[in-house]
């Protein structure tokens, strides 16, 4: 096996730390979470993080990144060139498994709570949100496309959809039993028709 390039070597030592990073941030918090722990379970030196992130903030970043990249990818999959109800009723699956699950939940708003003194982070988490936005700003517009305009556009689609959903996964870390089928039913109602005409 070829020796692996400093670069390479790098690629993976931040690769791992990320990995073991997002466990630990989503079983114990990101308060709980220091950065010799991780060092310590991803069997490096803390010398090792430093190298790679500047501190726990960015390091908390990179996780976020990743938990939010594969979260959009996975709807993006699931819905992508279904019929319209199809896509729906997958996104509605989808919902009720990720919205309100714990460790996420409680790890955004413990690093936005981080965030509000630290104009600088407070940024950064603000260009993530308009990323995320974006990304689903892309999937209401294909929707949209199969049903005609509706009576929001799809970055406004978007922001109602992210807003309901954060607020409902607050409200379910409290309370496990609130349904989570207003989400679909929302988005159902602000389509103009969930008959995907393209299927017929």
């Amino acid at each position: 096996m070829p020796r692996l390039t400093r670069a390479e070597s790098q690629a993976r030592t931040r690769e791992l730390l990320v990995a073991t990073a997002k466990q630990l941030f989503l079983r114990d918090g990101y308060h709980a979470t220091s950065l010799e722990k991780v060092a310590d379970a991803a069997g490096f030196s803390k010398g090792a993080v430093y190298s790679n992130f500047r501190n726990k903030d960015e390091l908390c970043l990179a996780v976020l990144d990743d938990i939010h990249a594969e979260q959009l990818l996975a709807i993006a999959q699931a819905i992508g060139g279904k019929p319209l109800d199809d896509a729906i009723a997958v996104f509605s699956e989808w919902a009720e498994r990720m919205i309100g699950d714990e460790g996420w939940t409680v790890l955004e708003v413990e690093f936005a709570v981080q965030a509000r003194r630290d104009p600088a982070l407070r940024a950064e988490l603000a260009a993530r949100d308009r990323a995320v936005r974006a990304a689903i700003t892309a999937l209401a517009q294909d929707l949209s496309d199969r049903t005609g305009p509706g009576p929001l556009p799809p970055a406004d689609l978007a922001t109602a959809l992210l807003s309901l959903g954060i607020g409902l996964g607050i409200q379910r870390v409290i309370d496990p039993t609130l349904p989570v089928h207003v989400l679909a039913d929302t988005l159902r109602v602000l389509l103009p028709s969930t008959v995907d005409t393209r299927a017929k």
